[in-house]
């Protein structure tokens, strides 16, 4: 049996990986995940960030869980579309040496006001962020239990913020998680050759079908015209609406995030409101 060829979607979250996950799911020969073993890869992407976790230690969880699904897959492509790999690109790099990764991302102000507004209880509460930042202090104590809203990332000692995080409101946290997560991403990504990664907007996937077909192109996959029109429909949406910030929340976001913004393409772009 051949081995699948291995791809991730490595991004902030809330910024279309389930979308593009359904889109290439919808492809022949493609097995495609979103989050794949969440209550796995997120805590320990979360220790890893954090330097909880040992290098090796990630390797071999990652070989008995992704490394094991790859194997066994039937499929020519395995996919998997999440945010929690962020964290683990040099360890997915090294066991998959011929995988590649797609770097997607999205204007960080609707990535945070969709957290915010859709996700707020799950995404950096009070309650929970003050659970993972007490663990971090001390990592003697209990860890928290392995549900999605207690395993977000707290600045590391050395981050400049990591003193004002503590001080954060959720909607601040938030901007802060989007602008390192990104960071985070750019810095391992630069570690592996060009062929091995690509970088893409979501917004340029709604407006221009070349994007996709270069995606397409990336993966070695062939799609079709239809796959353009998915982009233009609401995808992972409980509640589908959508607003631009506030002006506090636009300021705090600007102070926490202006700088990834402007590397990432958005500098001087006005907000826009996604009609569903």
């Amino acid at each position: 049996m051949q081995q699948s060829h291995a791809f991730f979607i490595v991004s902030s979250g809330r910024s279309g990986t389930a979308m593009l996950h359904k889109v290439l799911s919808s492809l022949p020969g493609v097995e495609m995940h979103h989050e794949y073993a969440v209550q796995i890869t997120q805590p320990l992407a979360v220790r890893r960030y954090l330097g909880l976790t040992e290098r090796k230690d990630v390797l071999a969880i990652l070989r008995t869980v992704h490394g094991a699904a790859v194997h066994h897959s039937e499929a020519a492509h395995w996919g998997d579309s999440s945010n929690k790999l962020s964290w683990l690109i040099p360890e997915l790099a090294e066991l998959f040496p011929n995988g590649r990764f797609i770097h997607l991302v999205r204007d960080g102000r609707k990535v945070a006001g969709s957290y915010f507004r859709k996700l707020g209880d799950e995404c950096y509460d009070d309650r929970s962020n003050a659970v993972m930042q007490g663990f971090y202090d001390d990592p003697a104590q209990i860890p928290p239990p392995p549900e999605k809203k207690y395993w977000w990332p707290v600045p590391r000692r050395d981050d400049p913020l990591a003193g004002d995080f503590r001080r954060f409101d959720q909607f601040s946290r938030i901007a802060w998680h989007w602008a390192e997560i990104n960071r985070v991403i750019l810095s391992a990504l630069s570690a592996l050759a060009p062929e091995r990664q690509l970088f893409i907007r979501l917004e340029d996937l709604r407006r221009d079908p070349a994007s996709l077909a270069g995606l397409f192109a990336f993966l070695g996959l062939r799609g079709e015209k239809s796959h353009f029109a998915m982009f233009n429909r609401p995808h992972n949406v409980n509640r589908p609406e959508d607003s631009r910030l506030s002006e506090p929340q636009r300021a705090a976001f600007t102070r926490i995030a202006g700088t990834m913004m402007a590397r990432l393409g958005y500098a001087g772009t006005d907000e826009y409101v996604v009609k569903y």
